[in-house]
């Protein structure tokens, strides 16, 4: 299974996000990475974490000004 390309977070659509970093943890999980994999994963799920956390605070917002 190889490494994915990260590519440019903030253009990943919430769900885009949240499936690499499903993939992420899943891949960091089996213990089938290397260690500079692992660290390389780790950084950008980190990335991906709060690229999610921030999309779904601007949702929770939006969702609020609406109501």
């Amino acid at each position: 299974m190889g490494q994915e390309p990260s590519g440019d977070v903030q253009s990943l659509s919430f769900e885009d996000a949240l499936k690499r970093l499903e993939a992420i943890v899943s891949r960091l999980e089996s213990g089938d990475a290397s260690l500079d994999e692992s660290i390389n994963l780790y950084a950008e799920g980190d990335k991906l974490r709060a690229q999610c956390e921030t999309r779904l605070a601007d949702a929770q917002a939006r969702i609020e000004k609406i109501t």
